[in-house]
């Protein structure tokens, strides 16, 4: 059985004080794979996460720094498992049809883009997964979150959604 951890939109910056939620790094220490669906923002959580577990990510639209290393699209097997991953699936409207022309072998799609989550049939048997943002919420959709994936000769034996409680603000030191 392989144990993945599905991440999209984590914007940690340079130099923030943001960082993961708790349940994200729990989730990590028993995770095989590591999928990031994009807007890393920068290498170290590349690293950082790659040092839970190898990790596979896709270019998002706030990935400057990581042009040239990650691509914008990927194909993968795991464990037997058709996946694809992608950045932006485009609107919401005509999105299974989309994926499923843009995907055609690929029996789950990972995307993000929009910080809402998503997980949901698409066509002719394709499942469509977003894990949303475990740190940035937009107004369309206020919750925090990321997505696991239990894969095991070929299936896909259970996938959620998990919500996460936003991280508390660090505390300023008074000097």
């Amino acid at each position: 059985m392989t144990e993945v951890v599905v991440l999209a939109d984590t914007h940690i910056r340079r130099g923030s004080a943001r960082r993961l939620p708790a349940a994200v790094y729990a989730a990590l220490e028993r995770a095989d794979l590591v999928l990031h669906a994009g807007d890393v923002v920068t290498a170290a959580l590349l690293d950082e996460l790659g040092g839970f577990a190898p990790t596979l990510a896709v270019l998002g639209n706030n990935d400057r720094e990581l042009v040239g290393r990650l691509p914008e699209e990927r194909l993968l097997t795991v464990d037997g498992f058709r996946l694809a991953m992608v950045h932006d699936s485009g609107a919401r409207k005509g999105r299974e049809a989309r994926l499923r022309r843009r995907f055609p072998a690929a029996d789950l799609v990972v995307f993000g883009h929009s910080h809402i989550p998503v997980d949901a049939p698409g066509l002719d048997g394709q499942r469509l997964f977003n894990p949303g943002s475990p740190t940035e919420t937009r107004p369309a959709y206020r919750g925090l979150g990321f997505g696991r994936l239990r894969i095991d000769d070929g299936e896909l034996v259970d996938h959620e959604l998990i919500p996460v409680e936003r991280p508390a603000k660090p505390e300023r030191s008074e000097e």
